[in-house]
């Protein structure tokens, strides 16, 4: 098999022809239908501070003030469209006397968890500027674009003239200045579910200044996008769903992760209460399918309804919400952690603390951490979201702080191309490379099957209509119209661009295998054969690094530990920047878990 540098010069030239094809939505409709996630990385991490996906030319950065002056001062309403990642959007510029007035989006295909957020930023820097010539709003990279286009079309149509707008325009540099110290009671590095939860528990606590700084400018990582809200019990819909569970059984099934067994126990006791918590600010997970698995309800995910519900409770508690700010530091009054050094586009500053949790998430877009701690997984794209960089990596290095398990790597089977929509990959899941036929056993996972599938040219997940009745993930992507539908596997062959007599063969022998229950020369043997009536589905994937579990060494109050196991005093950390066994869920806990401790420390200074 082809080495590992092999592979990874092999994805980078994959992942050059889709940025390439997606930047090429400029000009025509997108085909892919909404996707909540940005382009994934090439060879290199994309920084909070990026909003390009191409190289910025001097006449791609014109500024407002240099754009030639309008003919007349029109007044009324233009319309414009842009291409998002999920397609064409339109929308509606009212203008009075050539001032833009109002920006109305009428239509667009973008996911909802990102569009809601960066569409009122990217219209108003746009209403403030008067001109789409502004920066994109980090985390929203495509849904700015396709506003800025279709806004500069509309301009065009009332007189103004913009020039070409592309993903590399942006607005005037800005001088970054020395800020002025700030002071807050407790303050929090990064915006995703467990700093939220973070942040909610301490103002619960009793804490009346705390300051969450994102990096981004749209919160959360990657838990807005999640189906699942899993490793939860004692849950309503547990209990409705007659699922019979307790903290014992789950420090049982969880004895063996590799967790202290101090930290699995306020794990698991913070897992049974957790669906109360969410509850009593009107988050409500009603579905329960099978074991800790919840979902909002059977068609809804469990992440946009946790983030949103997070985001509300955090602004009706009063906590300070500073985005498009990263840390960058800490700041050290002797071993004791005193504050964060961050800056935005503009300025660099501190904020000084009684306490500081990090909770910067992991290193799934940073190429280089993967090679150095995890090698091999580097050449996998990721369906993490561009934030998890990994920033406070080498610091941790730097500081003496303990780093645990930095090889461990969460791979997702299967995700679209190019959405990054994770998919199903379980039962009825057929995967065919372009001659059509079979390469994997589709059960097979990891590293080795992320590689299995960059060996190919291409490989296609096929499902009938079982698979969509089964998973709601697989239904949601097929009505977006994010797979391919045909009546017929001879049909199907057709619109996938396949060998058809090798595919139409390749189902025939899987559907025997299934039927007879026997193992094929990949070492598996089906769950259940394919219906043999259409209509049937096919959709490009790849396998993908989904997160990292490694991460820095913290105890079971959520305190940070330098190499030789003492506490790092006033640090705090929560989520996938800290080493943890579980995902979501679990960051959401002991993202409470450091917010109560957090407390507990500057009350009791």
């Amino acid at each position: 098999m082809p080495d590992s540098a092999g592979r990874r010069r092999r994805m980078e030239e994959k992942m050059k022809k889709r940025v390439l094809a997606l930047c090429s939505a400029a000009a025509v409709a997108m085909t892919a239908c909404s996707s909540g996630q940005e382009a994934a990385p090439t060879t290199a991490p994309v920084q909070e501070t990026q909003t390009t996906e191409a190289p910025t030319t001097a006449a791609e950065t014109t500024t407002a003030a240099e754009t030639e002056a309008p003919t007349q001062e029109a007044s009324g309403t233009f319309e414009g469209t842009g291409n998002g990642f999920g397609g064409e959007l339109q929308l509606k510029v009212t203008v009075t006397d050539g001032k833009m007035e109002d920006i109305e989006v009428v239509s667009h295909h973008e996911s909802s968890v990102v569009f809601n957020r960066a569409l009122p930023l990217i219209t108003e820097r746009i209403l403030e500027a008067q001109s789409p010539e502004v920066d994109s709003v980090t985390g929203a990279t495509f849904t700015s674009y396709a506003v800025k286009a279709a806004v500069a079309e509309a301009m065009k149509e009332a007189g103004t003239d913009f020039g070409d707008i592309t993903f590399a325009t942006q607005g005037p540099a800005v001088e970054q200045v020395q800020g002025e110290d700030v002071h807050t009671q407790l303050v929090i590095v990064g915006g995703g579910p467990a700093g939220l939860a973070a942040a909610i528990t301490a103002k619960e606590n009793g804490l009346e200044d705390v300051m969450v700084v994102e990096k981004l400018d749209i919160l959360s990582g990657n838990g807005k996008f999640d189906l699942n809200f899993y490793d939860v019990f004692n849950s309503e819909a547990q209990k409705a769903n007659g699922v019979e569970d307790s903290v014992e059984k789950f420090i049982e099934d969880m004895k063996d992760a590799g967790n202290t067994p101090e930290r699995l126990q306020v794990w698991a006791e913070g897992e049974s209460v957790i669906d109360a918590w969410l509850r009593s600010f009107g988050v409500e997970l009603d579905y329960n399918y099978g074991g800790r698995n919840h979902m909002k309800d059977k068609d809804n995910y469990a992440g946009e309804a946790i983030q949103d519900g997070m985001e509300a409770q955090a602004a009706k508690l009063g906590v300070e919400i500073r985005t498009g700010t990263k840390g960058t530091g800490l700041v050290f009054d002797g071993d004791k952690v005193v504050g964060v050094t961050v800056e935005s586009k503009s300025e660099k500053y501190n904020i000084m603390a009684d306490a500081v949790i990090l909770a910067t998430g992991g290193f799934s877009w940073n190429k280089d951490l993967l090679a150095k701690y995890a090698p091999g997984y580097e050449v996998l794209n990721t369906s993490n979201q561009m934030g998890a960089t990994g920033d406070f990596v080498p610091l941790f290095e730097e500081y003496g702080f303990k780093l645990e398990h930095m090889d461990t790597i969460r791979v997702i089977p299967t995700i679209l191309i190019p959405s990054r929509d994770l998919t199903n990959s379980g039962a009825g899941s057929v995967y065919v490379n372009g001659d059509g036929q079979r390469f994997v056993n589709e059960r097979l996972g990891g590293l080795e099957m992320g590689t299995a599938i960059l060996d190919q040219d291409v490989t296609w997940m096929v499902v009938d209509t079982k698979k969509i009745e089964d998973n709601a993930n697989v239904r949601k992507q097929v009505k977006a119209g994010k797979f391919l539908e045909a009546a017929t596997w001879e049909e199907l062959a057709d619109l996938m661009g396949v060998n058809k007599e090798n595919f139409v063969k390749t189902i025939e022998e899987y559907n025997k295998n299934a039927e007879e229950g026997v193992e094929d020369q990949f070492g598996h043997t089906p769950e259940r054969a394919l219906l043999p009536e259409g209509p049937y589905y096919a959709s490009k994937i790849e396998s993908a690094v989904h997160m990292t579990k490694g991460g820095v060494a913290a105890n079971e109050h959520a305190q940070i530990l330098r190499e030789d196991g003492s506490v790092v005093e006033g640090l705090y950390g929560a989520g996938e920047v800290t080493w943890q066994s579980g995902g979501y869920s679990q960051s959401v806990v002991f993202g409470r878990v450091s917010g109560q401790e957090a407390a507990a420390y500057i009350q009791g200074k």
